[in-house]
């Protein structure tokens, strides 16, 4: 069995779901689907953190499936605008996983990794996986990948 290393883009994939589908991706369903095909070395989900009873009852439900849960704070900048994106850590934790596991598998829609997936795959031969909404995910990042697995109707609660 292949082995496989997973990030996913928690704030990415909420949002674009609910943009496109009005439902939340269901993260049990798609781990025992994985589960079915790969032996996940790794899995990590990568969150804000809002200090909010029903984020912590997911987070906790995320570590029972079986990730690790890595949690940033949210800011709140004094114009009004926020920061809280993941995007330098999914990258380091991608760059040194890589090497370790036949494939990874990104769970986000972020054009922003398209470089990123271009260099595993040249520096290490690792297979990328994108997996995302249809519609709402960068054509440079659908590009980079070796496949694209859009996330479906079927694929939410």
């Amino acid at each position: 069995m292949k082995t496989i290393a997973v990030f996913a883009d928690v704030q990415n994939i909420y949002y674009t779901c609910r943009e496109v589908y009005g439902r939340s991706f269901n993260y049990r369903l798609f781990w025992q689907q994985l589960q079915s095909q790969y032996d996940i070395k790794y899995a990590t989900a990568y969150a804000i953190e809002r200090h909010d009873d029903q984020q912590r009852k997911f987070q906790d439900a995320l570590r029972h499936i079986g990730f690790e849960v890595k949690l940033k704070p949210f800011i709140l900048r004094s114009d009004g605008s926020s920061k809280g994106d993941w995007d330098v850590g999914i990258t380091i934790d991608v760059l040194t996983q890589a090497p370790e596991v036949d494939e990874i598998l990104l769970l986000s829609g972020d054009g922003d990794f398209a470089l990123l997936l271009n260099t595993i795959r040249e520096r290490f031969a690792t297979r990328c996986i994108v997996q995302s909404v249809p519609g709402l995910t960068a054509h440079a990042l659908i590009q980079s990948a070796d496949v694209h697995w859009p996330v479906t109707a079927e694929m939410l609660v």
